[in-house]
């Protein structure tokens, strides 16, 4: 138990500082990101680096979703891969401790981990969203700083253009200073010119001061309109004149409640609430609508009782007479509206109806019908934007609510992906484990991107786009995690190549050495009556697979697997036999022997319910068919060098007997 303990100090003390390690590189990465997404936004505002420091914290909590299972993998990998490079991980088992056991710890950290980042996605993420996006709306809505250039006109001042052609660095002065104010439109502008100038800004920060020299100014006396030609304007020339450009270059925070009320700042509790809110004014909202459609689309259903109009102008009336009384009152009767299946249409000939109308009277009717139809449209197209704004509101908020839980899951299935996988590939360090980690991240992130924006277009069902990624990685964490339990080479480029050989029907030839000390001795009789015997068989089968079967009975059962097996297992049993000669010639020979063994090309009637499907598939079915009748030539050509080899076999034993 003392020695269990201490591997599990180990383990910890292992993976721990490489999780660390990872976690706040790739933390570090994704506010890279971040930043070059919004530098836009934050360059050039002269914003304190206080404020910038804010951002980028509060940016950082909202990344820890992202970072957390990418680190996760990446430290896993990279623990049971350095296991694996230096037999640790050998030990361990030789010690009788499984890749399981060893995980043992690391399963319980990780779920801990996993536990802790529901807690986490629910409290802490909500508010650290609000201060970020709060913060960058701020950033976006403030000013830029006035860095006028040299000789090119200046827009970012609201209503205003400048141009100056020099500026003195060392004294601040401006030389050939042009103003157009713009803020009454550009026919209506004020044009200012002077030689010289200064600028700064006033003490509170919201108006900026122009000192100018030796200059002119030129503004329209009215309003220029469009049919105007003429229009007086005043010219004045003067020698000192100081303006005050509205320019606000504070920083003004906005106010965290409109963020905080969007779906990024709410917890499982308010989404909830939310969410049943919206759909009970979706759900009273769509019963409105459908009263109101049923009333103006079937206005000629009669009640079977009554013979009168279910939705008549009366029958509006008498509802919103007694739609406040209580059922059962005196007086009321009552009343339900019948459901439209026990309703029924007055039968209306449209053509008779229509030929009764005077001529010059149909042109008017139909104008009239198509203006209805439009403005039904409308008005259906106006009730459906108002409800699909509410759909994408609960669409919005399932997601979040959902993402809450789906960080935890995504932990624990990266941990059974990276573990076994570096248990697997034994290799430790940066490298390899850092290249298997991003593309399996990419993975991940484009499949829950791609289920993410699914569900947010309302395309698929919200929970089938959030947990897409999930449906998708799990089973490839237990099959890694099973083959790591039962030391399967899946990385192993050999056992591909052999699987592949096997689908083509390809063995590599026979490899039969010479033995230098032989114990049991071949019988020349034996080895020849066991000779004899494979030559019938193989005769006996040419002749079976020269007779070309018709489509129909290809994918009937019959005996031509077990012939073919029978065959084989002759063959290696005979060429094991003769391995044991004294004659090297003979065993020289037996490498020659080609595989004799069935496939599935050459009889799928083993799988009775596939070659059923066969059957009646002739797309399937014929290509299948056609491919047999080569395999089959293959396998004739095969068995004809079984039978030469044989004889030549039979000549050398032969030669040898007194």
């Amino acid at each position: 138990m003392a020695i269990v303990k201490r591997l599990y100090r180990f383990i910890l003390k292992s993976f721990l500082p490489l999780f660390a390690m990872t976690f706040f590189i790739v933390l570090f990465i994704v506010l890279m990101q971040f930043l070059w997404k919004h530098i836009d936004d934050l360059v050039g505002k002269g914003i304190p680096f206080t404020l910038i420091g804010e951002l980028f914290f509060y940016a950082g909590v909202s990344m820890v979703p992202m970072a957390l299972p990418l680190a996760i993998l990446l430290a896993s990998l990279m623990t049971y891969g350095n296991f694996g490079e230096k037999f640790e991980l050998t030990a361990m088992k030789a010690s009788g401790i499984s890749l399981v056991h060893s995980m043992r710890p690391l399963i319980i950290l990780i779920a801990l981990i996993s536990v802790g980042a529901f807690f986490f996605q629910n409290y802490a993420l909500p508010p650290a969203q609000v201060k970020m996006w709060t913060l960058l709306f701020s950033m976006r809505q403030k000013s830029p700083e006035v860095e006028i250039p040299e000789g090119v006109f200046y827009d970012q001042i609201p209503g205003y253009n400048l141009l100056i052609q020099k500026k003195n660095p060392d004294t601040g002065m401006l030389y050939d200073v042009m103003i157009y104010d713009v803020t009454r439109g550009g026919d209506n502008a004020t044009i200012l010119m002077s030689d010289s100038g200064r600028m700064a800004f006033t003490g509170d920060m919201r108006y900026l001061y122009l000192h100018l020299f030796n200059g002119e100014q030129f503004e329209n006396l009215r309003e220029q309109k469009a049919l105007d030609k003429n229009v007086p304007f005043r010219r004045e020339t003067f020698l000192d004149k100081q303006i005050l450009i509205p320019f606000d270059a504070n920083f003004n925070r906005m106010d965290e409640g409109g963020i905080r009320s969007q779906y990024v700042g709410k917890n499982i509790l308010e989404l909830q609430h939310t969410i049943d809110s919206v759909g009970h004014r979706i759900d009273s909202t769509g019963g409105i609508y459908a009263n109101e459609l049923r009333r103006n689309a079937f206005p000629l259903l009669i009640d079977r009782r009554t013979g009168k109009p279910i939705f008549s102008q009366d029958k509006k009336e008498e509802d919103k007479k007694t739609e406040n009384v209580a059922p059962g009152t005196p007086g009321t009767g009552e009343t339900e509206i019948t459901e439209v299946e026990e309703a029924k249409v007055v039968p209306i000939d449209m053509d008779s109806l229509m030929l009764s109308v005077p001529l010059e009277r149909r042109d008017n009717l139909f104008e009239t019908a198509l203006s209805i139809s439009r403005r039904r449209i409308n008005e259906v197209q106006f009730k459906s934007a108002t409800t699909a704004d509410d759909k994408m509101i609960i669409r919005r908020h399932q997601i979040e609510l959902l993402k809450k839980y789906t960080l935890s899951v995504a932990c624990l299935i990266f941990f059974f992906i990276g573990a076994p996988l570096g248990a697997i590939i034994r290799k430790g360090g940066l490298g390899t484990p850092l290249v298997i980690s991003v593309l399996l991240f990419l993975f991940y992130y484009i499949i829950d991107n791609t289920g993410y924006k699914m569900a947010r277009d309302g395309r698929w069902e919200v929970w089938i786009g959030i947990w897409l990624s999930t449906f998708i990685l799990a089973p490839l964490g237990i099959y890694v995690t099973y083959k790591a339990m039962n030391d399967s080479a899946v990385f192993n480029p050999d056992s591909y190549k052999d699987l592949i050989r096997k689908i083509r029907g390809i063995r590599l030839p026979r490899s039969v050495g010479r033995k230098e000390v032989v114990i049991n001795e071949i019988t020349p009789a034996e080895a020849l009556q066991r000779l004899d015997s494979l030559i019938d068989k193989c005769k006996e089968l040419i002749a079976r697979l020269n007779s070309k079967p018709k489509y129909t009975q290809f994918f009937t059962v019959n005996d031509l697997g077990s012939r073919i097996d029978d065959i084989g297992e002759s063959l290696d049993s005979l060429v094991e036999y003769l391995s044991d000669s004294r004659d090297n010639n003979i065993v020289d020979k037996l490498g020659d022997f080609p595989w004799v063994y069935d496939t599935f090309w050459l009889t799928p009637v083993r799988y009775p319910w596939l070659a059923e499907s066969f059957k009646w598939l002739p797309p399937v079915g014929y290509p299948l068919y056609l491919i047999s009748l080569h395999k089959r030539k293959v396998l004739s050509a095969s068995l004809d060098s079984v039978i030469n080899l044989s004889e030549e076999l039979k000549n050398l034993i032969q030669e040898e007997v007194p």
